[in-house]
C-alpha cells in the first residue's frame, strides 16, 4: 500500500521502530528537542550501545535524523514522517468508518423491512 510517499517498506520500517516503547521515548524526546546520543543513553537502563541501535532503527526509519555535532552524535526528530505515519493511519480509520456506516445502513434496512412485515 502507498500512501503519499510511503512505499510499502518504508512503512514496514516505520511500524517496526515504532513497535519498541524505548524507540518510541526517543522520538518523543527527540521530537520535543535535541539531544546527544550519550544524553539519551543516560536516560534507559541500557548500554550505550543498545540506544545507539536504537537510534539506527529510528534512523532508518526516518523518524529522527542524526548529525555531528562536534564529537557528539545529536538526535532530532523529523515531524514530516510522523505526519505521513498518521496520514496512513487515519486512511484505516476512514475504511473501517466506512465499514461501519455499511453496517448500519444494513441493520437499518432489515429493521424496516422487519417493521413492514409486521405492521409496526
Amino acid at each position: 500500500m502507498v500512501v503519499g510517499e510511503l512505499s510499502d517498506a518504508e512503512v514496514d520500517r516505520i511500524f517496526h521502530a515504532l513497535a519498541d516503547a524505548t524507540r518510541r521515548d526517543i522520538v518523543a524526546r527527540s521530537l520535543r528537542g535535541e539531544h546527544s546520543v550519550s544524553e539519551l543513553a543516560g536516560r534507559y537502563e541500557m548500554s550505550f550501545a543498545a540506544v545507539q541501535k536504537h537510534v539506527a532503527v529510528l534512523e532508518r526509519a526516518g523518524l529522527v535524523r542524526k548529525a555531528a555535532r562536534g564529537r557528539e552524535r545529536v538526535v532530532s526528530g523529523d515531524p514530516e514522517t510522523i505526519r505521513r505515519a498518521a496520514q496512513l493511519l487515519d486512511r484505516f480509520e476512514e475504511i473501517w468508518r466506512h465499514r461501519d456506516l455499511a453496517i448500519d445502513g444494513i441493520l437499518t434496512a432489515e429493521t424496516n423491512d422487519t417493521d413492514e412485515r409486521t405492521g409496526r
